[in-house]
């Protein structure tokens, strides 16, 4: 019911339900090989294609990265044979994605003569109104987004196209395994629901070049956290800007809108990269983010993860959050008072859309009176709470009371509008 409260008492200690037990007891005895070529050979043999394009990079190649990426999921003895299916089909799904990708490239070279023009890019901690923003943003029709459906499969297989309903096999699929996930995890839609049409990051057409953060949210990867905080992301965000032109090819000429907590620590790539875009940075509590993000991974940990492991988990995301945080106030005069605003989570829930009105200012986007029916038509249908409000339990699920993690973050309240949360 929307509003209510949603307690999840077996966090750390979990009680699986049947299906749940059955579904990890069926695959206890599989062999997982998460071996790079075996990857390929996969990804060649599902699209009949062998280029994966030009590096065009300077960090020494496609190769390494895929291998430091595969090596640091295998390395995670903590996952259980479900994750490291999952994993295994994140990668071949990626290598398939490149392949698609360069192929429509090779097809269509006018593609490169697309512009993305002033992008407006929500940048914010994970759990801090970057979700909420970004999908309102997205209610304006004449704006490209990039919904879940579309950001598992950017390109489609040649030869693949709508059914005779009209549908695009890409979100048929993508119905079928949110329905799948709904099922096993279920209070995972009051936490972050990533229903086909809701809006993602863009930190998966990123990954396509193997240079995200995203695979610190799968499983326990500190060595490519490592790796990828040495690489030159000016590279790599040049090929998500061609990624984008390639989706604008396929699906319409629209500005669009971005988000991603990645973007805190990797300003000046973004920055260089969209040299006209209007970035609106989000603002919260660091401890309502950690909170809140290490009680969704908790819960998904329990058919992920042989084990919870409450202590590492909230170490590993305090210390994260620091770092994204500490690179923010760092970088955050890159992005120009004229092109950027900042929006203190305390201020946007009730104040969308005088936020809004500010933001289209800064963007020289005119705000009609159809976009605002669309704005106010998606925050009607889109109650804060809408799934349920969970209740958190920082001390007790993790052993962290709030001021003692909130002690670190002097520096980031020192710089922006943000108030401690209860």
């Amino acid at each position: 019911m929307p509003g209510a409260a949603v307690s999840i008492d077996d966090l750390t200690n979990p009680v699986l339900s049947a299906e749940q037990r059955e579904i990890l007891r069926h695959l206890e005895g599989l062999s997982v090989d998460i071996n790079p070529d075996s990857l390929i050979a996969e990804a060649i043999g599902k699209t009949g294609l062998e280029d994966f394009g030009h590096e065009g990079v300077r960090d020494g190649g496609f190769r390494s990265r895929l291998d430091a990426y595969a090596a640091a999921a295998d390395a995670d003895s903590g996952s259980t044979n479900l994750n490291r299916l999952i994993l295994r089909n994140r990668i071949v799904r990626l290598l398939s994605q490149r392949l698609l990708f360069t192929d429509l490239l090779r097809r269509y070279p006018e593609i490169d003569d697309i512009e993305i023009e002033k992008p407006i890019i929500v940048v914010g901690l994970p759990r801090s109104g970057t979700t909420h923003l970004v999908n309102l943003i997205a209610a304006d029709s004449r704006r490209r987004a990039l919904p879940y459906w579309e950001s598992q499969e950017p390109f489609p297989l040649r030869g693949e196209g709508p059914d005779v309903d009209g549908v695009d096999p890409r979100f048929t699929r993508s119905v079928a395994e949110h329905e799948s996930a709904m099922m096993v995890t279920p209070l995972i839609q009051a936490m972050h629901d990533r229903f086909p049409q809701a809006i993602e990051e863009e930190v998966e057409l990123l990954d396509l070049d193997f240079a995200s953060y995203v695979l610190e949210w799968h499983a326990r990867v500190p060595q490519w956290r490592d790796f990828y905080l040495t690489l030159d992301q000016d590279a790599h965000y040049a090929c998500l800007r061609r990624v984008l032109k390639a989706l604008t090819f396929l699906r319409g000429p629209r500005k669009w809108v971005l988000k991603s907590p990645q973007h805190c620590e990797q300003l000046g790539p973004l920055i260089r990269t969209f040299p006209d875009a209007t970035v609106a940075f989000t603002h919260r509590d660091p401890v309502a983010v950690i909170q809140s993000a290490v009680t969704m991974l908790a819960y998904g940990d329990r058919i992920r993860r042989h084990e919870i492991d409450p202590e590492g988990l909230v170490d590993y995301w305090i210390d994260r959050v620091e770092r994204l945080l500490r690179a923010c106030v760092r970088d955050r005069d890159l992005v120009a008072p004229g092109q950027s605003m900042d929006i203190s989570f305390h201020h946007l829930n009730g104040n969308e859309m005088t936020i809004l009105e500010h933001l289209y200012a800064v963007n020289g986007t005119p705000l009609t009176p159809e976009t605002r029916a669309e704005f106010r038509g998606y925050l009607d249908n889109n109650p804060r709470g809408k799934y349920g409000l969970l209740r958190y339990d920082l001390q007790g699920h993790f052993g962290r009371a709030p001021g003692e993690i909130r002690s670190r973050f002097g520096f980031y309240f020192d710089r922006f509008d943000v108030r401690e949360e209860a």
